[in-house]
């Protein structure tokens, strides 16, 4: 059996578990942001409204309504601080981060979990060694709260193997989002997808996050990195520093196997109006930005800001753009701020927002009208997403984010005039 039916088979009572069998399995961790949060909420004190057995299961961060804006996102807040007191949950309020990246700096992702949430992305904890999964706000009311259970399709799996050496300049965000226009959106339906080969091994943690964010526009289930000492190593920087119910797949084929040189790939942008149309940069350098952004569960790392640092060196942001950088936890930005970032880019010109999930879905932030352009880390970029349904989104690996901002257009470096 690989990781994920492992897992499965352990939280359901089983000795093994076959693709397409459906079990039911106790859930270590669910998770909730703000908005999942006020629904989920809704749901379970209208049909369920008895005491939640296991509190310590569920978490919940602020992370949309980092600075409500109006009364009415402000009575959400007050709505969810009173709902998590209530219940004894545990609470992270605005400022501690989006809530993939706050969950796991604060010690509530393990190696082992099954991990569940209505946020899409929840499939990134893959990256832990964890089964990680997208469920329905009325599950969370229905079965998880009140039984601390979830039923489960066992997915078959898509191993994804990268191997090569990446040209100059090429990230893994450049990579990752290469992977989706090659694989096709929605190619992997209902399937786990497992990132590895010699590229991913060598990747740090941080690093290998991107490669899972990304599966649900694969149309994958969930997503993992079978883990091994670079995941021990991070896990015991955690809070608890315990490697939880580590579990290692027992090496056989995947059902599917993809292969990929990554020696191929250019700096890549996802360009409008969804994350699979990728292009080399080159072939939409020169396109004028209005904002660019650090942030989002894609952005916003400590990796990130460092990239930005080392190409506004030297330069300042354009004038006819506006540069955004918001920190994925409390802890990064005190990272950025003792490594002197925070300073270094605030003079350069870009503007620092507090630790969030930035401007996804422009609750707070980002809003762009309609002949507005932002190339950003964020992980999506549908019409409507950030304002205006006539606006622009790219996605971009930070480099090519940065200099973009510099350039004031889409661009791959900063000594290229705009052009990649």
């Amino acid at each position: 059996m690989n990781l994920v039916e492992k897992i499965l088979a352990r939280a359901s009572g089983r000795d093994s578990v076959e693709p397409g069998e459906i079990v039911v399995a106790k859930v270590d961790r669910l998770i909730m942001h703000d908005l999942s949060g006020y629904l989920t909420s809704q749901v379970y004190e209208k049909r369920v409204n008895v005491p939640i057995p296991d509190p310590e299961r569920a978490v919940m961060v602020f992370d949309h309504h980092f600075a409500p804006p109006t009364e009415q996102q402000a009575d959400v807040l007050q709505h969810n601080r009173r709902w998590a007191r209530k219940h004894g949950l545990k609470l992270y309020d605005c400022g501690n981060g989006n809530l993939h990246h706050a969950v796991v700096r604060n010690g509530h992702i393990k190696p082992g979990m099954i991990v569940v949430g209505s946020d899409s992305h929840t499939p990134v904890h893959g990256t832990m060694g964890a089964l990680a999964v997208a469920l329905g706000n009325d599950s969370h009311a229905g079965t998880v709260l009140p039984y601390g259970k979830a039923w489960f399709k066992v997915p078959e799996t898509t191993r994804v193997h990268l191997e090569g050496t990446p040209k100059p300049g090429v990230t893994p965000r450049d990579i990752a989002l290469w992977l989706v226009g090659r694989i096709g959106e929605g190619a992997l339906n209902y399937r786990a997808v497992e990132f590895g080969g010699p590229y991913v091994r060598a990747l740090s943690f941080w690093d290998r996050w991107l490669f899972p964010l990304l599966c649900v526009d694969l149309g994958a289930k969930c997503s993992f990195v079978e883990p091994d000492e670079v995941t021990e190593a991070f896990v015991r920087t955690l809070p608890g520093g315990d490697a939880g119910l580590l579990v290692h797949g027992d090496g056989e084929e995947a059902a599917q196997v993809l292969r990929f040189d990554v020696g191929e790939v250019d700096p890549t942008v996802a360009c409008p109006p969804t994350v699979g149309n990728v292009k080399p940069v080159a072939e939409v350098a020169g396109t004028p930005v209005q904002y660019a952004e650090l942030g989002g569960h894609g952005g916003g790392r400590l990796e990130d800001f460092r990239a930005a640092a080392e190409v506004l060196a030297g330069h300042k942001v354009h004038p006819d753009t506006r540069f955004h950088l918001v920190p994925s936890s409390r802890e990064v930005f005190a990272e950025a701020a003792r490594e002197g970032l925070v300073l270094a880019l605030h003079e350069a010109g870009a503007t620092w927002f507090p630790p969030s999930t930035g401007s996804n879905q422009a609750y707070n932030m980002g809003a762009m009208a309609s002949d507005e352009t932002m190339i950003s880390t964020h992980a999506r970029n549908f019409p409507g997403r950030n304002g205006s349904p006539d606006a622009s989104m790219y996605l971009a690996s930070s480099a090519t984010v940065a200099a973009s901002a510099v350039a004031g257009v889409i661009a791959s470096s900063v000594h290229t005039g705009g052009k990649a």
